[in-house]
């Protein structure tokens, strides 16, 4: 256990078994534009694209150098014992990283997202729209200021941003 983690308490109380987390494999029903409602607990029943399976498969194993090191503080449930995915598919969107207990989305801003400030504005609102808390988090705080990130991550009063102003994290 680290530092950090003896110093913040978890949020909430994260003792679920991982196959919850798994989604059915009966009862998908497809819609007009391809998305599938899952109908399980910890997924809140979100939509899904499974023709997006593919791509979001290629993100996870290409993995940008600010995804990958995030990740590596994220997963297994290291940050507070909280149940992370990577590259999680919600509707017609793939998210960076989806805590579903949490109903929380981080997305990683690098330069890639420089030119796509109104398709994150609307990625934002549908995900908002399916009562998901959004948190930006610029790229080159994560490669220069880990400790910051994960500070900002476990902050109790933790709130959405607009994707061009990220969470900027102090020093």
């Amino acid at each position: 256990m680290s530092r950090f983690e003896k110093e913040n308490p978890p949020l909430q109380d994260h003792s679920r078994i991982k196959e919850e987390n798994s989604p059915p494999l009966e009862g998908w029903q497809a819609q007009p534009d391809g998305v599938v409602k899952r109908s399980t607990r910890a997924y809140m029943a979100l939509p899904y694209n499974p023709a997006l399976r593919t791509r979001a498969r290629e993100l996870r194993k290409a993995g940008m150098l600010h995804e990958v090191l995030l990740w590596q503080q994220l997963k297994n449930r290291q940050l507070q014992g909280l149940d992370f995915d990577r590259q999680k598919i919600i509707g017609n969107y793939i998210v960076d990283f989806f805590c579903a207990s949490q109903s929380l989305v981080i997305e990683v801003d690098g330069s890639s997202h420089n030119d796509k400030v109104d398709y994150d504005r609307q990625r934002d609102a549908y995900l908002a729209s399916l009562g998901l808390r959004v948190v930006h988090i610029r790229a080159v705080d994560v490669l220069q200021n880990m400790e910051g990130v994960l500070r900002r991550l476990t902050t109790p009063a933790l709130r959405a941003t607009p994707p061009q102003e990220g969470n900027r994290i102090e020093e």
